[in-house]
């Protein structure tokens, strides 16, 4: 399979001298910037993730919209939404309008929305501070996956609301608009766990497996997620839905090939180059290692990564913060030197 190959920003700032992106409107504006270099490098997708509470990118849409009408070719999506905080109707409302605008160079739309139930934040109840209060027998995951259900279904046509007869002169149910062709089939949920995988084939959504595994079995991080992916697959052509899913990983790359390479990411080479297992959520989870160093010793390491080898996407983490001239030579250091060694070629 063609491996795709794209980037995941977490839309960080700060207001630091020593941060290229301090402002939210820095992020904003420099996240777009880089989808245009990206899309002119040819990379494939330009992600981006979604936290709330915390000085990065927190409302995805019109983000997206922007970029969807600044780029013609190149895929837009996030990785991840944390459902828990979205409203599933008027997300979909919104996620059809960015996916149209998207559109305007022919054919469906380019959005690949990863969804899940999000990660450990920075608020307290941060959801439940937007509204969504789970029920006394309801965990975070029962919300997320029950908003995931709606908001699936709304995408799809499905009438959500009873028709006034007064104005439409029916009695039938209204379905959100605008409908987007080819959306429905272009959810990813984000997973961390075998489980979790299993059971996102089962609901028919893509796979985006998590940049850490919330279970350690002792095994290489890329070997764990490789295993992941493989239960997912099995999963996948046990339910016999029809068309091939997408799965995507996402790894830290940092070539070094100048002095300011060195300067920013050269001590980090040998403490980062190891997996990390640590506590989260009460458990233990497994952190994949960074690809830090000169391009062809990255390019070896890589292609022996048993998860990026059972993917069809990659998704490279920028460091967003050090700018969008610093992040576009990153990205073309990565097409030139690195991705070519596990099968990846520029877009058209």
């Amino acid at each position: 399979m063609k491996q795709r190959i794209g980037f995941l920003s977490f839309g960080h700032w700060h207001p630091s001298p020593h941060s290229g992106t301090r402002t939210g409107g820095d992020a904003l504006v420099q996240a777009i910037d880089l989808a245009v270099a990206a899309e002119e490098l040819g990379i494939d997708g330009a992600f981006f993730r979604v936290h709330h509470f915390a000085r990065q990118l927190a409302s995805p849409f019109p983000l997206l919209a922007a970029i969807g009408a600044r780029t013609s070719r190149i895929e837009i999506g996030t990785g991840v939404i944390d459902m828990r905080y979205e409203n599933p109707l008027y997300m979909a409302e919104e996620a059809a309008a960015a996916d149209l605008i998207s559109a305007h160079a022919g054919g469906e739309g380019r959005l690949q929305l990863g969804v899940s139930r999000g990660s450990p934040e920075t608020a307290l109840n941060g959801s439940a501070t937007f509204g969504y209060v789970p029920g006394d027998d309801e965990t975070d995951a029962d919300i997320a996956r029950a908003k995931t259900e709606v908001f699936r279904a709304a995408i799809a046509g499905a009438g959500v609301a009873q028709a006034n007869p007064q104005m439409t002169g029916t009695t039938g149910l209204l379905p959100i608009q605008p409908q987007s062709p080819g959306l429905p089939d272009r959810i990813w949920w984000g997973s961390g766990t075998r489980a979790t995988a299993k059971w996102t084939a089962e609901q028919g959504m893509n796979l985006m497996s998590s940049t850490l595994l919330t279970e350690d079995t002792g095994v290489p991080f890329d070997e764990l997620q490789a295993e992941q992916i493989q239960i997912y697959r099995d999963a996948w052509a046990d339910a016999g839905w029809e068309r091939t899913p997408r799965v995507s990983v996402s790894r830290s790359i940092l070539p070094i090939l100048t002095d300011e390479d060195r300067m920013y990411f050269g001590e980090r080479e040998a403490s980062d180059s190891q997996d990390q297992v640590g506590y989260l959520d009460g458990g233990l989870a497994r952190f994949g290692k960074s690809y830090i160093g000169e391009p062809d010793k990255i390019a070896a390491e890589l292609a022996q990564d048993a998860a990026v080898a059972a993917s069809d996407t990659l998704l490279v983490t920028v460091p967003n913060q050090l700018g969008v001239d610093y992040n576009a030579r990153l990205l073309a250091a990565i097409a030139e030197h690195i991705a070519p060694a596990i099968g990846w070629s520029p877009a058209d």
